[in-house]
């Protein structure tokens, strides 16, 4: 049987160790190892550690507070397993999670399968940002195709040997190793097939600041994705586009309806010709791109009633925008993996 080592991390994460480990040592299949890394918890995560650390299947490491990507490396580093699976510390994977990602790890004709990625399911709660979150995720899944681009943090597996020639994970990557390793082993010829049926079930994510926080980090760490890797068509973005566009491109609508009101106002009569003569050139011009945006914006699984979902939408656009400023600089002042 194939020995797979599964990696997660913790930094201050006490209420959902048990949860998380609770469900890899219960896993459908066997062997497995498991190993537990505590990065720097300040919140008594450690004792809970050193509790799980006594199991036949776990395996614990202790470090500072140096980071995910270096939590991941150094389970690398310890792993014995011919596959190398990492989750998030907030996850909860189904029994059969790593069953289910062994079952397509075999190679078909002309591809090399490097890693499996399976399929996140968001809770919800009450709150608006959990129930935006979990849509999200579920349309982004929806349609992707077999062969992908990502294998996601919280649901894959890579081939252990073929994860370390690309280097692993590096320490210094503040945010989306993840799809780092992803796009070098993509990069050296490999395969990262998909499967819907490896499933891990997330905590709700709630609260607007943590969400806020996270988008921000997404935004800062693709600008160093995007500079790295320019050609790649990703598959895995979905509304990030829409929302990040929102702010700008109603502000240019806002504009445009002001000059055409300006324009209509000078106008000695307002009838139907007037209406039409308004609309100017410079009128039109910028109301194209806005009218775009709206028609995919009401394609979308994007919350539209009410002034809650509305005044998180727009926090996320200014969110998503400093988070590509904070990148820029990144390249500028070469840190964080640039």
């Amino acid at each position: 049987m194939t020995l797979v080592s599964v990696a997660v991390c913790v930094r201050d994460g006490i209420d959902w160790i048990d949860g998380c480990i609770d469900s890899l040592v219960n896993q459908s299949h066997s062997p497995i190892e498991i190993i537990l890394v505590d990065d720097g918890s300040s919140d008594g995560s450690q004792d809970k550690v050193k509790e799980w650390a006594g199991h036949e299947l776990v395996t614990v490491i202790n470090q500072g507070a140096i980071g995910l990507s270096a939590g991941r490396m150094a389970a690398l580093d310890a792993a014995n397993g011919d596959w190398f699976a990492i989750t998030d510390i907030d996850v909860r994977p189904e029994k059969d999670w790593i069953e289910r990602m062994l079952e397509v790890s075999r190679s078909r004709d002309g591809e090399e399968v490097v890693a499996v990625t399976g399929r996140t399911v968001f809770g919800q709660a009450e709150d608006v940002i959990s129930r935006i979150r979990s849509v999200e995720i579920e349309s982004k899944y929806r349609s992707r195709p077999r062969s992908t681009k990502l294998a996601n943090g919280p649901c894959s597996m890579f081939m252990t040997e073929k994860l370390r020639s690309v280097g692993g994970f590096d320490p210094s990557w503040y945010h989306a190793e993840d799809m780092e390793v992803s796009l070098k082993l993509v990069q050296n010829g490999g395969t990262i097939v998909y499967t819907p049926n490896a499933v891990v079930n997330h905590i709700p994510e709630t609260g607007l600041g943590r969400f806020l926080h996270k988008r921000r980090r997404d935004a800062r760490a693709h600008v160093r994705i995007h500079r790295r890797y320019k050609g790649v068509k990703h598959d895995f973005i979905g509304s990030s586009w829409i929302v990040l566009w929102m702010v700008p491109l109603l502000v240019m609508g806002a504009f445009g309806i002001s000059l055409y009101v300006g324009n209509l106002l000078s106008y000695n009569e307002i009838n139907a010709n007037s209406a039409y003569y308004a609309l100017s050139r410079e009128v039109l011009l910028l109301s194209l791109l806005p009218l775009f945006w709206a028609s995919s914006f009401i394609r979308s699984h994007l919350p539209k009633n009410g002034i809650k979902p509305f005044f998180v939408l727009i926090s996320w656009s200014l969110t998503l925008w400093i988070g590509i400023i904070q990148g820029y600089f990144d390249a500028i002042l070469r840190r964080n993996g640039h």
